[in-house]
């Protein structure tokens, strides 16, 4: 009789558990040391009772509380609370929640709430906790819970798994969600964030280097978004579990997520970057075409491939110094045997009208003869493991430890490091490396302890994180040592907001044709990811491109808002000359063309900076009510006035 009691207890278990495969079920059900509890998901049940503080209103179920904040008259912020207690409200993503709000109000009605705004109106179901976002005009809901949201313990780490689930209806697309493979239109397929070195990535290979949990959804010619601000490593699936499903949900943290609404594509994009940020404008140097290698050195070597692009008469605007210019791969030094007088070789560079980028990497080599490595010891600026160790792992320079960029004394140590290379003349800097990367284990353990702020955290939560709080500290530095100039900067990882301080690339592709036509694809999303300055390793970081291929990614390249050309140590040279006549000249051509088009590019940009617009945009952004269009992922135009096809 007890068997039976417990088999059919466990029954009753496996029946509301939720989000398990039948086979993840069983293999529970049958073994019998299992705690079933950290396997069962726990839902909001009836509202009973609801409490106005401003502009936020929170909504309970006796046991878990719901927030909803109306950050504007076109979003609101949802969060929600397993046990009624919230965690402290930070991002790293938001600065400032809340903006301007004309009016809104609070009414019951026998089977609902509602919050409304001018604009949208937000319903929480009183039965059920279903919460669903309604278009006043219209009349149309844009977005619904498909169930109440819900989380389950995590035993191991401590907090909650928590999730959301919205309906996905039949003629509903989905874009967005920043650095992903594949095609454009995200809807049938499932991601995870989880900032990674993708060497070599292929087509649909996921996770990639950054993490932008925020899509786009249309339906019925009208168009929303959804910002789920949670730095641990989350996921999104589109209808590709359930067909009439549309789930996000992460490892830890909060359940907090954004409704942002349109009713058009460039309605909700710009209304996520009032929230998030644009990009500052660069210098107009950075607009222009830069060549890249890994790498180029010894220093004549570098001499020579600016004199070539004069005497080529090809404009180039950067040339870039990859690991090598290092003494041993230690960051913020010279390899004096290479590099015997730096500050010269750059005022002659800059003589040419060519700036000089170079690389900088989180990996700071345990050497305490190493000027940097001593001081970041001597500060307990560097991570540590739980049991207090320091966080070490092998990279380029060998066995290194790794600074906690998301101490912000840590940050502004970091920043004034570059006090010497700016000095020198060194007019931008590229950080590599920082999903952050580390060799045979891919990237930190996730005991690795971390400041946060002031709010402390693991790596599971720091993870996504990292490498924007490194170039915020770049940024930062930077702008502070150059006074009166822009600083130029890139990033390889990370989160949502990193626009603010930096632009990127879409990592290390591979020469082929397939990935000339995937980086098309991924600048497009990235743009309306809010990342508008973002280009490709043109011609491709590994394998060898033959002159036709190179010739298009140039051609491709003339439009992307970041035009660089970049290459492995191992393969062929691939400056704008290196395959002769007829390329020599048509690459000669566009890359003119795209000096030609300056003054329109800066404007462009300067769109982008002030108002938000993105500066690539997909036919789905320019004509969303045309269901074919999102299909269409070739072709874009840059700013309102280029279609390129």
């Amino acid at each position: 009789m007890e068997e039976e009691n417990n088999r059919a207890e466990k029954q009753i278990i496996a029946d509301i558990v939720s989000g398990q495969t039948s086979e993840e079920v069983i293999q529970h059900l049958n073994n019998p040391v299992t705690d079933l509890k950290p396997i069962v998901k726990q839902y909001l049940t009836k509202v009973k009772g609801v409490k106005k503080e401003g502009n936020k209103f929170y909504f309970s179920d006796g046991s878990a509380r719901v927030e909803v904040r109306v950050v504007s008259d076109e979003i609101i912020r949802v969060r929600l609370a397993p046990h009624g207690v919230f965690l402290t409200d930070f991002s790293y993503a938001v600065e400032v929640v809340d903006q301007k709000v004309t009016t809104f109000r609070l009414e019951e009605y026998d089977d609902y709430y509602s919050i409304s705004t001018n604009t949208i109106t937000c319903k929480v179901n009183k039965e059920d906790f279903l919460v669903s976002f309604i278009d006043n005009l219209t009349g149309i809901v844009m977005s619904q819970d498909s169930q109440p949201m819900h989380w389950e313990e995590n035993v191991e780490f401590g907090g909650f798994y928590v999730f959301g689930t919205k309906k996905c209806l039949p003629e509903e697309n989905f874009f967005g969600l920043g650095d992903k493979s594949g095609n454009m239109n995200l809807r049938g397929r499932k991601f995870q964030n989880w900032n990674t070195d993708a060497y070599s990535f292929g087509w649909d290979q996921d996770p990639l280097y950054r993490t932008i949990p925020f899509y786009i959804g249309i339906h019925q010619a009208a168009s929303y978004g959804i910002f789920f601000d949670n730095t641990f490593r989350s996921y999104f699936d589109f209808g590709k579990e359930n067909h009439d499903k549309t789930s996000f949900w992460a490892d830890g943290g909060e359940l907090q997520y954004y409704y942002i609404h349109g009713p058009h594509m460039m309605d909700v994009l710009k209304r996520y970057q009032t929230l998030t940020g644009t990009h500052q404008l660069p210098p107009k140097w950075a607009l222009g075409f830069h060549q890249c290698r890994w790498s180029y050195y010894p220093e004549n070597k570098v001499r020579e491939i600016a004199e070539n692009f004069r005497a080529n008469q090809i404009p180039c605007d950067a040339i870039y110094l990859d690991i090598d210019y290092m003494d041993g791969y230690r960051c913020f030094t010279w390899n004096k045997k290479y590099f015997p007088d730096p500050k010269k070789m750059i005022k002659d560079l800059l003589n040419i009208g060519m700036k000089t980028v170079v690389m900088i990497d989180p990996g700071i080599k345990v050497d305490d003869n190493y000027w940097v490595f001593k001081e970041g010891k001597e500060n307990n600026y560097f991570c540590r493991r739980s049991d207090d160790y320091f966080m070490e792992g092998h990279v380029w320079p060998g066995r290194c430890q790794f600074p906690d960029f998301t101490n912000p004394t840590v940050r502004e140590w970091w920043g004034g490091l570059y006090k010497e290379l700016v000095e020198l003349g060194v007019a931008g800097v590229w950080n590599d490396m920082n999903e952050p990367a580390v060799f045979g284990t891919g990237t930190f353990p996730n005991d690795v302890r971390h400041d946060y702020d002031g709010y402390r955290g693991s790596h599971r939560k720091a993870h996504n994180v990292y490498g924007m709080q490194m170039v915020r500290s770049t940024y930062d530095g930077l702008k502070k040592l150059m006074r009166n100039k822009r600083p130029f900067t890139i990033t390889r990882a990370g989160y949502s907001g990193m626009q603010r301080y930096a632009c990127v690339w879409t990592g290390d592709n591979v020469a082929t044709w397939e990935h000339l036509k995937l980086g098309n694809i991924q600048c497009q999303r990235m743009s309306i990811s809010g990342v508008p300055f973002c280009g490709t390793d043109i011609g491709g970081f590994s394998g060898e491109p033959d002159g036709e291929l190179f010739t298009r990614w140039i051609q491709l390249g003339t439009f992307s808002p970041f035009m660089r050309a970049h290459s492995a140590g191992d393969t062929a040279e691939r400056e704008p000359w290196s395959f002769g006549e007829p390329f020599t000249a048509i690459n000669r051509k566009f890359i003119e063309l795209r000096y030609r088009l300056m003054p329109y590019i800066y404007s462009v940009f300067w769109e982008h900076y002030k108002h938000g617009f993105p500066i690539l945009r997909p036919l789905a952004m320019l004509e969303q009510e045309n269901i074919s269009n999102h299909f269409r992922q070739d072709e874009f135009t840059f700013g309102d006035k280029i279609l390129v096809c």
